[in-house]
């Protein structure tokens, strides 16, 4: 997909904001306010403690005690299908959102990332256990799909009405007595956990009738490979190439090492496992900002990683001609309503702020937000080294633990970077030496 004629990189600049890390928070926020129409003081409210109060959250899980805070940032310089997106992350690692809103610049030059829905169906799941006749009990219920089929559009009329609902019905052999029922419904713009668990509630007696089974569990699968995304990109090897201090690689040679490392994630489960952490540390920044359910992400994209008997990566590079093309496809179920947007106002505000208007949108936003973090570290490995990078900010976490505050954690931070040596101890002694000048 290519750009629009009238595309400028420069000029249309919604999610380019130069210097922003240089920013004080209240000078960002004003930033974010001005590009998104946002009130300033709405932002710091829905932030506050976290974006909840004890009270709240007492009404959200169990046995609360008080709120565990992350930090709420912003990654930018994202183009998703041609249109600009501030992409809110909750992480609490170190670099990632600065890395993605880099591999994100290199990627806008040559268009952006472009994404869409390989399908949009959730699917839930029927036991049926000690069924007698295996054969003739898949035959029954293929028979009578139409009829399971009304019984699950019954049990979700909210949805119907959203012209979401039951699709198709799949019947499995899984041997040894052993039947399962795959439901796949359209959710529409919800994650659908309860939606589709319901449909398995609905239609569960009527197929352990039709089996001669005994019913088991119902309840959906996170393996949701009915609900894809499919995010794709391109960056030109001269927007890869590294000049900092005396490490100098040029664009063709950053290009190659990139694919090499892909291809090492190809051949070897171990660095695949890595190289897909990776890429979730940008899908799950964003499923976490959005109130979306994180680990469900995870399982999904575990799963889908190892269905083909080999645990593979989720996303791969390749060179065409001068550009590094990219490529990851991945299950992913989120929603923007229900569940914890109801009562999570940075979770709301999350949302605005990225200006999706749909569930599928959603995933093409966090979709590239986690190719982005791919590219970047995949980038840092092959050239510098992820230590290099990575080390210098989390220098600031350890200079503030050193109890730096002010102006003192970005010298501290800075000295602990030049001789690379991050650790508490380093930093209490260089807080001492720069408190005695």
């Amino acid at each position: 997909m290519n750009p629009p004629a009238d595309f400028d990189p420069e000029k249309d600049a919604g999610s380019r904001i130069p210097g922003f890390y240089k920013l004080s928070i209240p000078q960002r926020r004003a930033a974010i306010a001005a590009r998104t129409d946002h009130d300033v003081a709405r932002i710091a409210a829905a932030l506050a403690s976290g974006g909840l109060d004890p009270e709240t959250a007492d009404k959200v899980v169990e046995n609360v005690l008080g709120l565990y805070a992350l930090p709420f940032g912003v990654a930018l310089n994202v183009r998703v299908n041609h249109v600009d997106r501030l992409v809110p992350m909750v992480v609490e690692e170190p670099s990632v959102i600065a890395a993605a809103s880099n591999a994100a610049k290199m990627v806008r030059s040559a268009g952006g990332f472009h994404a869409e829905m390989v399908e949009s169906l959730m699917t839930t799941q029927v036991q049926l256990a000690s069924v007698p006749d295996p054969a003739r009990a898949v035959r029954e219920l293929e028979a009578h799909v139409e009829e399971l089929l009304r019984l699950a559009a019954a049990a979700v009329p909210g949805l119907l009405e959203r012209s979401g609902g039951p699709r198709e019905i799949d019947v499995r052999d899984l041997g040894q007595g052993f039947l399962v029922v795959h439901v796949h419904v359209d959710c529409c713009d919800a994650m659908g956990a309860n939606l589709v668990n319901s449909v398995a509630e609905a239609i569960g007696p009527r197929a352990a009738e039709l089996s001669g089974g005994r019913l088991g569990l119902r309840i959906l699968t996170n393996l949701c490979d009915r609900r894809r995304v499919r995010v794709t990109c391109r960056a030109h090897a001269a927007d890869l190439a590294i000049g900092r201090g005396e490490l100098r690689v040029e664009g063709s040679d950053v290009l190659d090492r990139v694919v090499e490392a892909s291809r090492f994630a190809e051949l070897d489960p171990y660095r695949a496992a890595t190289h897909n952490k990776g890429i979730l540390n940008g899908v799950d920044a964003v499923v976490m900002a959005t109130g979306n359910d994180w680990r469900a992400v995870e399982a999904g994209a575990h799963a889908f990683a190892a269905r083909s008997g080999r645990y593979a990566p989720l996303g791969v590079w390749r060179r065409d001609g001068a550009d590094l093309v990219g490529e990851l496809e991945m299950p992913l179920a989120l929603g923007t309503v229900g569940g914890t947007l109801r009562v999570h106002p940075a979770a709301r505000l999350a949302l605005e702020l990225m200006g999706v208007q749909s569930a599928a949108e959603l995933c093409h936003v966090a979709a590239a937000a986690g190719l982005a973090s791919n590219l970047a570290a995949l980038r840092a490995l092959a050239t510098e080294g992820i230590q290099r990078g990575h080390m210098s900010l989390h220098a600031r976490s350890v200079a503030a633990a050193a109890g730096a505050v002010g102006a003192e954690v970005e010298a501290v931070a800075a000295g602990l970077a030049d001789a690379q040596t991050v650790t508490l101890e380093a930093a209490r002694e260089y807080l001492g030496r720069l408190r005695a000048r």
